[in-house]
């Protein structure tokens, strides 16, 4: 590629095109936060200034559930005086720098990470404007790579520090670039592989490399004089071999501990959690994951070594639980497990360095079942994140869906909340189990425009039991967190109601499919359906009221603008939540008391 076409998306109209989407979000979100206190002018329009009060904002915008702003985005002005100058999402943090909490340190970062998330919109805007009609009934892959939006609610969501252009052009799951993975060996006695029940690595490497790379594999650490009986086999991010695994671990591979075996034949996509990767040569075959140390969206999005012991069982653990469950099985809901998984324990760093540090998660993998292989006659895949989706010219992809069901909205709406919500409601109502069920953590199996069931991965390292007298296997004891008891039902309040139904909602409000009545009723119609199914279940729901008339406000935010690098303390992840009063339980006026 030439140093010109690299850069061929920032012009000064899809720059100007991206900045304006930015400055929308950032109003929206901060509004939503209450970092901003917009001011509603004469006119019905709102007004936000500047720390010191030489630039104003205004804008058109309407007020929905949850406290949710649904600004305009072709209503957007900014004024010097009677001057109005360009929308620009860097001087817009900068001018509000100290409204927003951003620190001297993590400003700059957090300007960098504004600008590569500007650079990624740019780039998307090049590409063919897929009406949401088409995306809706498009394959899999081609949903995963045609999202417009990163995460609904952080603003710099798309940070991905450490890639250069050319790097993004060739790992960003928008750019849909086949990616062949770098294979390693890594001696056993620095590596740890963990299989799920019944799988052994000789007999799972071969099935995922097939015979001829496995073996060819094999000829290479023969050819070193050393012995494939005593090495593990495992893929690792191009980015990361030639960025980290290459300087970092080079004592590793100049005592040959870890020898480079060569490149997969298989070629993946990269999906939009960027360090998971989609095998488009074989789709039955497994996802994989891996290290990758970019700083992206409040973390280095590392793996890692000590969590994959343990992350096989911890899925088998909650598939068996899922299987036995009448009420889950009777929404045929499922997970994709992560089967496998392997580690490389680096002594060095390992001894000068804790459990958290980012040097212990150089230098890993785990692989994923594949979805497709659940597939019935007529069904197809999507990621739930593509229900926020909406084209170019204000069409929502869940709004495509309804139309091709040829169902009413309520009537959609409720297929799609018994698939998505009730395994939610039930994990958590019965077994204190909490998911992060976000959109790009859920996958959606659809048939003729309904949504027929839900599937959930990213389970060992997301998953919670906030039961502190839960018998739990000595493999699975990880997951267990002590959460205090009023900030439990915030993994539904949070993580649904706020992070994705507010969307969704507001979506199809703007778009006339239904009005939000509808949508929340549709929601609380969902939750008393369920809760009359389990009677046993009577004292939980009185103890944890998802009808309550309010609940508290978890920003999502705050966190990453005050610290970008780590939001949270994975040590006392709940204490690390910026709690910032109450927003109106939307389910709350449909209370059947």
């Amino acid at each position: 590629m030439s140093l010109e076409a690299a850069v061929a998306h920032l012009s000064p109209e899809l720059w100007e095109r991206a900045n304006r989407a930015l400055v929308r979000k950032a109003l929206a979100e901060f509004s939503h936060e209450r970092l901003l206190v917009p001011q509603e002018l004469a006119d019905g329009r709102y007004a936000v200034r500047s720390d010191d009060g030489a630039v104003e904002y205004r804008f058109a915008a309407a007020r929905h559930a949850l406290d949710h702003w649904a600004v305009d985005e072709r209503s957007i002005t900014r004024l010097q005086g009677a001057t109005e100058l360009p929308l620009d999402a860097l001087d817009f943090h900068i001018e509000l720098k100290d409204s927003l909490g951003l620190s001297a340190e993590v400003l700059p970062v957090y300007l960098e990470e504004l600008s590569s998330t500007l650079a990624g919109s740019a780039f998307k805007y090049t590409k063919e404007q897929v009406p949401a009609a088409v995306l809706a009934k498009s394959s899999f892959q081609d949903i995963e790579t045609g999202m417009t939006e990163g995460h609904p609610c952080f603003v710099a969501n798309n940070g991905r520090l450490g890639f250069g252009v050319h790097e993004y052009l060739s790992y960003a799951p928008e750019t849909a670039s086949p990616v062949h993975l770098v294979w390693v060996a890594a001696h056993k006695d620095v590596s740890v592989f963990s299989g799920g029940a019944g799988l052994d690595h000789d007999s799972f490497l071969r099935e995922e490399l097939g015979d001829t790379a496995f073996e060819g594999f094999a000829a290479k650490l023969r050819s070193l004089g050393l012995d494939p009986a005593d090495h593990h086999f495992f893929p690792v991010h191009p980015w990361q071999w030639w960025n980290k695994t290459t300087v970092t671990f080079a004592t590793e591979i100049a005592n040959r501990r870890l020898v480079l075996l060569g490149e997969g034949e298989d070629a993946y996509l990269p999906q939009q959690s960027i360090r998971t990767f989609f095998n488009t040569t074989t789709p039955t075959k497994h996802y994989v994951k891996t290290a990758i140390s970019v700083l992206n969206m409040g973390f280095m999005r590392g793996l890692s070594a000590a969590y994959m012991e343990a992350t096989p069982a911890i899925n088998d653990w909650l598939h068996d639980l899922i299987e036995a469950d009448e009420i889950l099985r009777s929404v045929d809901f499922s997970i994709i497990r992560e089967r496998a998984a392997i580690g490389y324990h680096h002594g060095q760093y390992e001894r000068a360095t804790d459990r958290y540090s980012p040097y212990r998660k150089m230098l890993a993998a785990l692989w994923r079942e594949s979805p497709v292989n659940s597939l019935a006659e007529g069904e197809r895949l999507a990621t739930m994140a593509s229900l926020l989706h909406v084209d170019a010219d204000g069409r929502s992809f869940a709004g495509a869906l309804i139309a091709e069901s040829g169902l009413a909205p309520a009537e959609w709406l409720r297929s799609y909340l018994r698939a998505y919500l009730v395994p939610l409601l039930h994990c958590f109502y019965r077994y204190d189990l909490a998911y992060m069920p976000h959109g790009e953590n859920t996958i959606l199996v659809i048939e003729d425009g309904v949504v027929k069931r839900a599937i959930f991965k990213d389970i060992a390292e997301e998953i919670v039991v906030m039961d502190p007298d839960a018998v739990l296997p000595p493999t699975v004891e990880r997951i267990r967190a002590d959460i205090p008891e009023d900030m439990k039902l915030l993994s539904i309040f949070t993580d649904v109601f706020d992070c994705f139904f507010r969307f969704l909602g507001s979506i199809l409000a703007t778009e006339g499919i239904c009005n939000e009545d509808t949508f929340w009723q549709a929601v609380a119609d969902c939750a008393h359906t369920y809760q009359a199914s389990v009677p046993t279940l009577s004292d939980r729901f009185a103890r944890y009221d998802l009808f309550a008339p309010e609940f508290q406000l978890s920003c999502l935010n705050r966190l990453q603008l005050r610290n970008n690098q780590q939001m949270v303390d994975l040590a006392d992840p709940s204490a690390a939540l910026q709690l910032v009063g109450t927003l109106k339980n939307p389910v709350a006026p449909y209370a059947r008391r």
